[in-house]
């Protein structure tokens, strides 16, 4: 109607916040960037968020951010941040972590100031290449799950030459090692297929593996299940992405480059489609006795033979 106002307010991304419409209060403070969902969640249950000024510890809890003042911290929380996605070259030698106990160089000290910004799944100390940060929780989710078949491309250098039926095995997948020792005693996991091809020659060559999930050092377990050491682990793709930046620098994905990514995290559900070929099956009659031939209608009209029937199944 004309002349009424409207008091919606749009988020990053187009999103619309509506007065009066609540969200769980774990969702609130990821979107707002001050850590993921599951941190959230932890912060929550120790304690350390009020809501309108009285300290919450249910993670049932909701709450209205036009409205109610959340504090994190004793820190206020303004709303939600833009979104921000960025490709990184991770250099070797660099964990992918926010912050590290041990005291080594972490991912987070490759990006500085703006909105703070979260790896998308992990590439191990050893390994470098292709790494995805962003503060967009959902898109993250998406991408790291393993039913949205979002293909991962590295360049693996291999110590010896591994014989062609023990590549097999990592094409039709195979059991590793859970956890992130051998030996830890957690058990075996089957992989997913993966693609593997030779890419370059040599005593140690190189081989691209393209893998749809990313288990912790699942790469290294690959090979060593088949008597090889990964020497070098290269990220060299993420679904749509390619890697087009140098060693620990990074750039800003277009608004194109982030709807690619959207669009690949959509499960590839491949329907069985009917075959548009009938099976014809030759039946072959048992022997009977044998007919009396039909009696000609002339000289020239020789007695017709019985042919075998066919069945369409």
């Amino acid at each position: 109607m004309a002349g009424e106002r409207d008091n919606s307010q749009a988020g990053p991304h187009g999103q619309v916040f509506v007065p009066g419409e609540e969200e769980r209060l774990q969702k609130i403070i990821a979107a707002a960037g001050i850590c993921s969902r599951r941190k959230a969640e932890e912060l929550i249950l120790a304690g350390r968020v009020q809501l309108n000024g009285k300290t919450v510890t249910e993670l049932g809890t909701k709450a209205d951010l036009s409205r109610d003042h959340i504090r994190v911290d004793g820190k206020l929380l303004h709303g939600p941040e833009r979104h921000r996605y960025y490709v990184v070259n991770k250099p070797k030698g660099y964990v992918t972590t926010a912050r590290d106990p041990e005291g080594r160089p972490t991912v987070m000290d490759l990006i500085r100031g703006g909105e703070r910004v979260f790896p998308v799944g992990r590439l191990d100390y050893a390994s470098e290449g292709l790494l995805l940060m962003t503060n967009d929780g959902k898109l993250a989710n998406a991408l790291t799950r393993a039913a949205s078949r979002v293909e991962k491309t590295y360049l693996v250098k291999v110590s010896g030459r591994p014989k062609e039926s023990d590549l097999d095995q990592l094409r039709s997948g195979m059991m590793i090692e859970r956890g992130r020792r051998p030996g830890s005693g957690e058990g075996r996991v089957m992989t997913a297929p993966a693609k593997v091809r030779l890419v370059r020659e040599g005593e140690n060559p190189w081989y691209e593996l393209v893998l749809i999930e990313g288990r912790n050092r699942e790469i290294r377990k690959m090979f060593e299940e088949i008597g090889h050491h990964a020497e070098k682990i290269r990220r060299v793709g993420f679904g749509p992405l390619m890697l087009d930046v140098e060693p620990g620098k990074l750039r800003e994905l277009t608004p194109q480059e982030v709807e690619k990514l959207r669009r690949a995290t959509r499960a590839k559900t491949v329907a069985a489609k009917p075959s548009s070929s009938r099976k014809v099956v030759i039946e072959e009659r048992k022997p009977t006795a044998p007919r009396r031939p039909r009696r000609a209608t002339s000289a020239s009209s020789p007695p017709r033979r019985a042919r075998p029937r066919r069945r369409i199944d």
